[in-house]
């Protein structure tokens, strides 16, 4: 099992949807306790989200990595936090807090060796960083990690009215760690009693120095360690910025509950979802539609706010290139993963589980890219 997660996990093939050249998808697939949906829109000139969901017939693992400043710290998370999980789940006898928040300091540490390792040649990787949203379900308990600003909502029926499954409220599971919200301000101040300019309002919003918006994270390391900001290579490159400690942390905040008869859905999803739509509204669309393709139509649903909001249709936007696309909305990713328990433990279903799961492409332009490519080579053969 722990081969399955150290390989990159099976990139499904996929598809394009709605002729949205930087959209992809994949089919409804089976997990342990019910069907999952994956989708990707990339709006940046390089893929930042990343996005993965691992499977076995007794655990599911979900994984939605929001990069900023570049997407290698994303793409290192995707590599290296479910391999951790799995290891040190191994070693203590099952999937805990103190696993989950184990394998976020391995998969931290790790990158800032990397990071310390090629300062020399690539200063600006001090600079990069990620949100990193995890959702497992082992043995009917669900725990949900976050750093970031990325987003778990919980569809369910209102007790008493399990039977009713056209309505469902929504229950936010995570913690928005964005110091656009009070409390995370008043938290990062609290850390920093010294420094009256640790949160600044500029551009239209609070930032940390000025910088970042969100206060947790995987990478950021010149806002986290002072050997990497005072680094005379970085500050040649770079902008030094004063500090006298960490201004983030990558301690994740951690819910754990056990799931309950009327839990429908969970949404997972990075924050360029949420730009868009609200908990309710996301809720809604996956309780009034099919499943297939659910996770491609939160998406889209997305882009069609993000349009109006410029005063444009949903077709306008599809045409728009990737890079100058960022302008109008974020890289999105979304997964969706139904909540049957009453399916899981009908041994037919076990066996539909296969170990492994899916990643999504590293860079949605790309695939396609290739994927052009390798018909006109056809063309020319045939």
């Amino acid at each position: 099992m722990l081969r399955a997660l150290a390989r990159p996990l099976e990139r499904c093939l996929g598809s394009r949807a709605s002729g949205d050249g930087l959209l992809w998808q994949s089919e409804l697939r089976p997990h342990a306790g019910g069907d999952y949906s994956i989708a990707v829109v990339q709006a940046n000139s390089r893929l930042e989200d990343q996005s993965q969901v691992f499977t076995s017939s007794s655990a599911t693992y979900v994984g939605v990595y929001d990069g900023h400043g570049g997407p290698e710290a994303s793409r290192f998370v995707n590599r290296h936090l479910f391999p951790y999980m799995h290891k040190f789940a191994r070693e203590h006898g099952g999937l805990s807090v103190d696993v989950i928040k184990r394998a976020f300091k391995e998969t931290e540490e790790e990158f800032c060796h990397m990071v310390k390792r090629s300062l020399p040649m690539k200063p600006q990787m001090a600079t990069v960083g990620s949100c990193c949203l995890v959702g497992a379900i082992s043995n009917d308990t669900l725990y949900v990690a976050n750093l970031g600003d990325s987003r778990a909502v919980l569809g369910s029926v209102v007790p008493g009215d399990v039977n009713d499954k056209k309505s469902a409220v929504a229950e936010r599971l995570s913690t928005d760690h964005n110091v656009a919200v009070e409390e995370v301000r008043k938290e990062v101040k609290a850390l920093n009693p010294d420094d009256s300019q640790i949160v600044i309002y500029t551009r239209g919003v609070w930032r940390i120095k000025g910088i970042i918006q969100v206060s947790r994270s995987i990478g950021d390391v010149y806002l986290k360690k002072p050997e990497f900001y005072r680094d005379p290579i970085f500050q040649q490159h770079g902008t030094p910025i004063p500090l006298r400690r960490p201004a983030m942390t990558a301690e994740p905040s951690i819910i754990v509950r056990k799931l309950k008869p009327q839990d429908l859905f969970l949404i997972f999803a990075s924050d360029g979802l949420w730009e868009h739509l609200s908990d309710e509204a996301a809720v809604e669309i996956v309780v009034k539609h099919p499943r297939n393709g659910i996770a491609r139509r939160l998406v889209r649903a997305a882009l069609e706010e993000a349009a109006k909001k410029r005063e444009m249709r949903y077709g306008d936007i599809k045409k728009i290139a990737r890079g100058i696309r960022r302008h109008f909305h974020d890289d999105i990713s979304v997964v969706v993963v139904y909540l049957d328990q009453h399916k899981s433990s009908t041994s037919s279903n076990v066996k539909l589980v296969q170990q492994g799961g899916i990643t999504a492409p590293p860079d949605i332009y790309s695939l396609h890219a290739d994927e052009a490519e390798q018909r006109r080579l056809l063309n020319v053969l045939y």
